[in-house]
């Protein structure tokens, strides 16, 4: 094994190490890309080997690809992550082809903080056919604000959106066994 010098307190240490083990000193390997050699942890990635249509049934990306420095991308049928597209997405970022759940979502039915759906959003900013959320735009919206054909917000009380959005909560009550 190959010893170098610590660029920072000239200590003797192994070509292999990533941190000087007497001052700390980031050391740049092989396996780090550059401009990424001061974050410690880099990331986590886990594919099921079980595949539907060429793509992973599940699939987990969180943090950087340890090899290039890249941030990654979870793809699956169900794709968890910080960025992530899938039928089924829980990320930060995603695309939810189906559902989706995270801070910035888009998607057929979504919920998150960003919720843009096709049909439901859920969420703090939100679209969708059905939508509920603090600051909404839809066709049936339930709202502190919204915009919509049919809105029941703090200031708008239209009858046909109170009356759906109360068929809405007894199916729900039904589903639960109320």
């Amino acid at each position: 094994m190959a010893m170098i010098t610590c660029p920072e307190c000239d200590t003797k240490i192994s070509e292999k190490a990533t941190t000087c083990p007497k001052c700390g000193y980031p050391l740049r390997t092989e396996s780090r890309a550059v401009g990424y050699n001061l974050i410690p942890w880099l990331g986590y990635e886990w594919k099921s080997k079980t595949t539907v249509f060429g793509l992973p049934l599940v699939h987990i990306a969180i943090g950087r690809n340890r090899e290039t420095g890249q941030l990654m991308l979870a793809k699956g049928i169900i794709a968890i992550g910080q960025f992530a597209v899938g039928l089924v997405t829980i990320a930060q970022f995603g695309l939810g082809i189906l559902f989706g759940l995270g801070q910035f979502m888009a998607g057929f039915v979504t919920i998150g903080q960003f919720a843009l759906g096709v049909y439901f959003g859920l969420g703090q900013f939100a679209t969708g056919y059905t939508v509920i959320g603090q600051f909404a735009f839809g066709t049936y919206v339930r709202a502190q604000l919204g915009y919509g054909k049919y809105i029941w917000s703090s200031f708008i009380k239209d009858t046909q959106a109170i009356q759906y959005f109360n068929r809405i909560l007894g199916y729900i009550g039904l589903l639960v066994g109320r």
